[in-house]
């Protein structure tokens, strides 16, 4: 579903979002969003500001591109393509991971915001499996779980 403004606007957001694009989440987040990802849980829009943020500081490109898009009602789904490159990950070349987020929406004064947001992906695909080390362990560990 592409004609959901509230939806495609929360996408166009993270389509943009960088480290000099932080400070805007309130364009897309609730101050009191809950946000969770298979490596964090934070509450509050300043929080997860701070969080990104930081999060951003040594990345060298962060893109998203978006797939299929659900909303019934408050709720939304969304598939996402994630492009990576950071220097302690593969030799800072670009790691992929596919992803979903799921979104509850909520009406505010300046039009609908997220307030709730949780991340599904696979945090070794993204993360455990580039580290030097580690990396070739999960690999490995995976392969024999075949």
């Amino acid at each position: 579903m592409r004609d959901d403004p509230a939806l495609e606007a929360f996408c166009a957001f993270f389509e943009k979002l960088d480290k000099s694009y932080t400070k805007y989440l309130y364009r897309a987040y609730t101050e009191d969003v809950d946000f969770c990802d298979p490596l964090h849980h934070i509450r509050g829009r300043d929080a997860l500001e701070r969080y990104f943020a930081a999060l951003y500081e040594r990345v060298e490109e962060c893109r998203f591109t978006f797939g299929d898009r659900l909303r019934d009602g408050d709720l939304a789904f969304v598939a996402w393509t994630l492009h990576l490159v950071h220097p302690a990950l593969d030799r800072g070349r670009t790691v992929t991971v596919e992803g979903c987020s799921r979104l509850r929406f909520r009406a505010t004064a300046d039009g609908e915001r997220v307030c709730e947001h949780r991340d599904y992906f696979d945090a070794g695909a993204l993360l455990y499996e580039h580290v030097p080390l580690l990396g070739g362990a999960i690999r490995q560990i995976k392969r024999r779980l075949a």
